[in-house]
């Protein structure tokens, strides 16, 4: 407890002076600690009033959000207020975000693949949406150690998933599948866009070959066995099963498991904030981009 409050506590009964001297405090130190209750019970007020806009916010997204997020959302609605003050509020009051967990590899090189350079070299960034692009397949898991694997194309400007695809399998279809819904949510065709992959046996296939043609996509591969030149679109599933498992071992069925990811990626692009975009969502930030480059 307190010293200063302990004194208050029992002045009645034995005085300030004789209390102060037993626990070695000061007079004026107390006095001047007993002005301020006052304000620090305005503190505590303001505080409590906080952390239920904070645990509102944290629900509304469920329970994913940490406090860089949680505080863009109170400056967005209009409050004043600084990160360290959100920082302390949540974590006095236990309210957290989520963290990673450990990751599971899903990579299967092929061996005879042709060669295809590395045109990103680590530089996950692009001047202007519907440029560059970095996919990758992981694996969803359901009930009765069964998986669902999921194929993404992550647009590395806006960070949008720009396109996805879900089935019980790992041929190239899927990721086949991926790049198509990407190519209709950019109005048919991706021409002269960089998609870069891993090794995998998938983005190595002929058939993805014959689709990247196709679409104009020019590809683009990470050396074999190295996750960190594919570092972007690992993240981008790293959060995505991190804020939909919550710290769970899986779902119960497929079903469950499409409708979380599916629920998710629509969040995910239309309102959830990421913090290399300044605290927009991708498909804000897209339009700002948009909004940018017409009045210049």
């Amino acid at each position: 407890m307190n010293r200063f409050q302990f004194v208050e506590d029992h002045k009645a009964l034995y005085g300030v002076k004789r209390l102060c001297r037993v626990l070695q405090v000061s007079r004026s130190g107390f006095y001047r600690w007993l002005k301020g209750a006052a304000a620090r019970l305005a503190r505590r007020q303001a505080d409590a009033q906080l952390a239920e806009r904070v645990r509102r916010i944290h629900a509304e997204h469920d329970g994913t959000y940490g406090s860089p997020r949680v505080t863009a959302e109170l400056r967005a609605a209009g409050m004043m207020v600084n990160h360290k003050r959100v920082e302390r509020v949540m974590r006095e009051h236990c309210i957290a975000g989520l963290r990673l967990r450990k990751k599971v590899r899903t990579t299967v090189p092929e061996p005879d693949a042709a060669p295809v350079p590395d045109l990103i070299q680590r530089d996950f960034t692009a001047g202007r949406p519907n440029t560059r692009y970095a996919g990758d397949i992981t694996y969803l898991p359901i009930g009765g150690g069964r998986f669902l694997y999921l194929a993404t194309v992550v647009d590395l400007c806006s960070r949008r998933l720009a396109g996805w695809s879900i089935a019980d399998h790992m041929r190239a279809e899927l990721v086949v599948d991926a790049l198509q819904a990407a190519a209709q949510t950019r109005g048919g065709r991706l021409d002269g866009a960089v998609f870069h992959s891993d090794n995998g046996a998938q983005y190595c296939s002929r058939e993805f070959a014959r689709t990247c043609r196709r679409l104009g996509v020019t590809r683009s591969r990470g050396a074999v066995g190295t996750s960190a030149d594919n570092a972007a679109a690992e993240s981008f599933n790293a959060s995505l099963k991190r804020e939909t498992l919550q710290g769970a071992r899986h779902w119960p069925d497929a079903r469950t498991a499409r409708l979380a990811v599916f629920r998710w990626i629509t969040r995910y692009n239309t309102i959830r904030r990421h913090s290399r975009l300044g605290q927009l969502s991708p498909i804000d930030y897209e339009k700002t981009t948009d909004s940018l480059r017409s009045a210049a």
